[in-house]
């Protein structure tokens, strides 16, 4: 073995001390300058250069001219002495110069890492967002409102772009911050050695968002390990967010999450959703509206008031808010409960209210005005619904098994794809329907002579799927794009208004899509953006959105109003209540059909009227209604 010279061993040490950053170099620096001086020094006082002057002004003469070497044009002396001051500045240009400009590189390099996003938060009580998606937009805006209140809320972003991309990216979309200040971090959100920067063990609540990338599942599951397997986390219970989006994983993420993770299944939820505004004309307004944090929202209070009630009496207390339903302490929320259930003080009302400071109990019930114009009509049997599916996904199997739970029978569901035939197939000879009639068909859903030659006036409900798996999701929405396009016009040609609910995968793309009727809904992100917003901020809210979205439970319904209400009579919210809870069901609200098309007046629904409000109501308005069918 060759035995290293002494310059392969002095450049291994010196590769040694560069690769220690910028504090070691700086110190060899520092150190090489300090021998310089006290050399010069030490000759000039050894061969007493010049006799006049002490060891000590020597040193200052030199490191003056190590710092400036414009100092040494005054010196007088010996030849010898002016040459160790010409020495001692020469090393000065060259040491005390690259110790100068390794501070200001270093500097540099800090002041760039933290403009990057890469120090340490120190903020308290703040919510974590982890990861970054169109939806971040949407989350971040509707947190800003539900921090409107509070004078200084804090959200940390932290994805592996770079914070100066992300900070540019929010002051795009979010330009109006509010009371909200917002901190991006860099780094990975699946170490824990990164995750470290947004100082999760003080945050209120942590957000992980699914990326557009593959398998985004994985990579909300791994951050999940990465927070709640951290030896150094804190010990109480986090409150975390997390989006799945294929319910095959959601067993192995309840796993991992535990009691700490609110789960919120995107492709299922976007499923019950698509199944259920499809349905009702105005629904998605209405669902929009308890969604966000613009109007009117969901809250749960403790009224002592109430305990040794029956739920149905205390419908008419509340003057300027609605009781929807009840949370049993340590117990999953129950919307729309037997009327004469008695609530305890371990029972929590759940109310939809502009805001907390409106829900107020009132002695005295509201008045019922006109008791007489409660309808003793018989409910309307459910009836055949025929349904056009265009497109196919993985979504659309859950999508025909939430309408087949919905509609009368004799319904029929016709899916029409030019993709995966052979998988639309397979499914089709192993799927059962209870009420419905299935058949598939291979056609271009985006040939107009063929849109043409369906009798579309046949069908109550058309559904555009992204065909998200056999295309990228640019080409994907482009032919949904098309096909909507191709349906507008053929609804305006032949004067007949279809109601249409279809998927999109990019955000942008749900913009360009977009047209100002309540029943032309573009399915997205948007609306589960929208829960994981609402969840944050309440984490008992994911169980009243699970049983709110779930054909086995509670959900919103708009009903002929002639089935509470004698058309043409003059009443009050309260009567309306009153009506619908003598059927088991809860009133929170109507649809005037005359705005149906009024954006400006949300398309005439009205949520959570005050319960003395009167009006007469026509047989073509709807009660939005909280009923189990």
């Amino acid at each position: 073995m060759t035995t290293p010279t002494w310059s392969e061993k002095l450049r291994y040490e010196i590769d040694n001390i560069l690769a220690k950053g910028t504090g070691a170099l700086i110190g060899v620096l520092a150190v090489a300058s300090l021998g310089v001086i006290v050399l010069t020094a030490a000759v000039v006082a050894l061969f007493q250069l010049n006799p006049e002057l002490s060891f000590s002004e020597v040193t200052w003469m030199a490191l003056l001219r190590t710092l400036d070497s414009g100092t040494m044009g005054g010196d007088q002396g010996s030849v010898g002495f002016l040459f160790m001051m010409l020495m001692v500045t020469i090393g000065g240009i060259f040491i005390v110069s690259a110790l100068i400009g390794v501070i200001n590189s270093g500097l540099e390099a800090r002041l760039e890492s933290m403009r990057k996003g890469k120090s340490r938060v120190v903020e308290s009580g703040h919510t974590v967002i982890l990861g970054w998606s169109e939806q971040v937009y949407t989350v971040v805006s509707e947190l800003i409102l539900a921090n409107a209140s509070k004078p200084r809320a804090v959200l940390v972003i932290m994805s592996d772009l770079d914070a100066t991309e992300m900070y540019e990216l929010l002051d795009e979309h979010v330009p109006d911050r509010g009371t909200t200040r917002i901190v991006c971090r860099s780094g990975s959100t699946m170490e824990p050695t990164s995750l470290a920067m947004a100082n999760l063990q003080a945050s209120k609540a942590i957000i992980v968002l699914r990326s557009d990338g593959e398998n985004p599942d994985i990579h909300v599951i791994k951050t999940m390990l990465a927070i709640i397997n951290d030896p150094n986390r804190r010990t109480e219970p986090y409150h975390i967010i997390a989006e799945i989006n294929d319910p095959k994983n959601v067993a192995v993420a309840r796993i991992v999450g535990r009691d700490e993770v609110e789960l919120i299944v995107t492709g299922e939820m976007i499923a019950r959703i698509t199944a259920q505004t499809c349905r009702q004309s105005g629904l998605s307004t209405i669902y929009t509206e308890l969604l966000d944090f613009g109007g009117d929202e969901m809250y749960f209070r403790h009224e002592p008031e109430v305990v040794g009630k029956a739920f149905g009496d205390v419908l008419l207390h509340f003057p300027h808010s609605t009781v929807i339903g009840i949370v049993p302490t340590g117990q999953p929320a129950v919307l729309n409960p037997e009327p004469g259930r008695i609530l305890t003080e371990q029972d929590a009302l759940i109310f939809i209210a502009a805001d907390d400071s409106a829900i107020m109990y009132a002695a005295e019930a509201a008045a019922i005005e006109n008791a007489e114009a409660i309808s003793t009509a018989q409910r309307a049997t459910a009836v055949a619904e025929h349904t056009l599916i265009f497109g196919w996904n993985w979504r659309t199997p859950l999508v025909v098994r939430e309408l087949d739970s919905y509609v009368g029978t004799g319904s029929t569901i016709t899916i029409v794809s030019p993709f995966q035939t052979e998988d639309i197939t397979a499914w089709h000879a192993g799927y059962t329907p209870v009420n419905t009639t299935v058949t598939v068909q291979n056609d271009d859903t985006t040939d107009r002579e063929f849109l043409d030659s369906l009798d579309l006036l046949s069908y109550h409900h058309i559904i555009v799927m992204a065909a998200s798996e056999a295309l990228e999701a640019e080409e994907a929405d482009a032919r949904t794009l098309i096909t909507l396009l191709h349906l507008r016009d053929i609804s305006d040609r032949i004067g007949h208004p279809f109601s249409i609910v279809s998927e999109m995968l990019d955000v942008r793309n749900r913009r360009l899509a977009e047209v100002t009727k309540a029943d032309d809904f573009i399915v997205s992100n948007r609306l589960i953006s929208l829960i994981l917003a609402q969840v944050t901020e309440n984490k008992g809210l994911n169980a009243v959105f699970t049983d709110l979205f779930d054909p086995d439970g509670s959900e919103v319904y708009l009903k002929p109003m002639a089935e509470y209400i004698t058309p043409g009579q003059a009443v009050n919210t309260a009567t309306i209540i009153a009506s619908a809870q003598r059927k088991g069901e809860v009133a929170i609200g109507y649809r005037i059909a005359a705005d149906s098309t009024n954006a400006d007046k949300a398309y005439g629904c009205v949520i959570n009227p005050p319960k003395d409000a009167l009006r007469s109501f026509s047989d073509a308005d709807r009660v939005i209604v909280l009923a189990n069918d």
